[in-house]
């Protein structure tokens, strides 16, 4: 069954206007989550915001927010202040840009979301939308309060839907010249090329979900399945010391040893 979605407003594009829905494209909800009790009682523990000096609780109608600007000092911002600078509109998805698909690169990506049309005489324009951005290899800009937040948005046509990814912040992403600068710039050698490359092609599947799988929390079900039939944890397996590799290395004679070992386990 489908999630219900978390978000209805519209899709704009000049003076075109449809109706949208946005769902949640990932889920957690299967993931094993945990309560913190008190080991004491087996009572919950319950989190709560209390005076750093005081020590006492702080009631919600006194909370504030507050910008450091040195030792103790704070700015303190009021709610009407925040909300003033917000969107006009919470609930329109004007698309007021586009861009080449592929010049948006994947680390401003943040979380994506499904945007399906909300009624079926909206559906057209929706996907008019849609096949236009596909026909012309572009996503769209716009903007938009999620979470309590304005964020920067990117609309990518896939299949007969729309993914709608949040994008991060600029100040966020960091430039990879300050990281890979340093990194000299060799000139690779021909046949080490061909047998790194053969090697690639030797491991290369066509992707598959199981390729992301969490084997931990298969461990974690089978321990909480365990305990509620009475059965003890299961021993810690032991793991394996790592073996130190050799401070020389021969590229090519340890590439020619990989290559053999992967034809050896083809063949098996």
């Amino acid at each position: 069954m489908a999630p219900r979605s978390f978000w209805k407003g519209y899709l704009k594009l000049s003076l075109v206007t449809c109706p949208v829905a946005m769902l949640p494209a990932t889920s957690e909800n299967e993931k094993v989550r945990f309560h913190t009790l008190n080991a004491k009682t087996g009572n919950r523990v319950v989190s709560r915001y209390v005076d750093a000096v005081s020590g006492k609780p702080v009631n919600e109608d006194d909370e504030v927010k507050g910008y450091p600007r040195g030792g103790n000092d704070y700015v303190l911002l009021e709610d009407d202040e925040l909300e003033s600078i917000a969107l006009e509109s919470a609930r329109t998805i004007d698309i007021n840009v586009f861009v080449p698909a592929e010049s948006i690169g994947w680390l401003w990506y943040d979380t994506p979301h499904y945007l399906v049309p909300n009624d079926k005489v909206g559906e057209e324009a929706f996907s008019v939308i849609r096949q236009a951005m596909a026909a012309t290899g572009t996503v769209g800009i716009s903007r938009v309060v999620l979470y309590r937040r304005e964020r920067a948005v990117m609309l990518e046509p896939r299949d007969r839907g729309i993914v709608l990814w949040t994008l991060r912040y600029g100040d966020e992403v960091r430039n990879e010249v300050d990281y890979f600068g340093q990194i000299g710039k060799e000139t690779v050698d021909a046949g080490l090329m061909n047998l790194v490359t053969k090697l690639i092609e030797d491991r290369t599947q066509s992707w598959s979900p199981e390729m992301a799988h969490d084997p931990v929390q298969d461990k974690l079900l089978d321990i909480i399945a365990a305990k509620k039939k009475g059965r003890k944890k299961p021993a810690k397996a032991k793991v394996a010391a790592a073996e130190k590799p050799s401070n020389v290395v021969n590229i090519m004679d340890a590439l020619k040893r990989s290559i053999e070992a992967e034809a050896k386990g083809s063949k098996k």
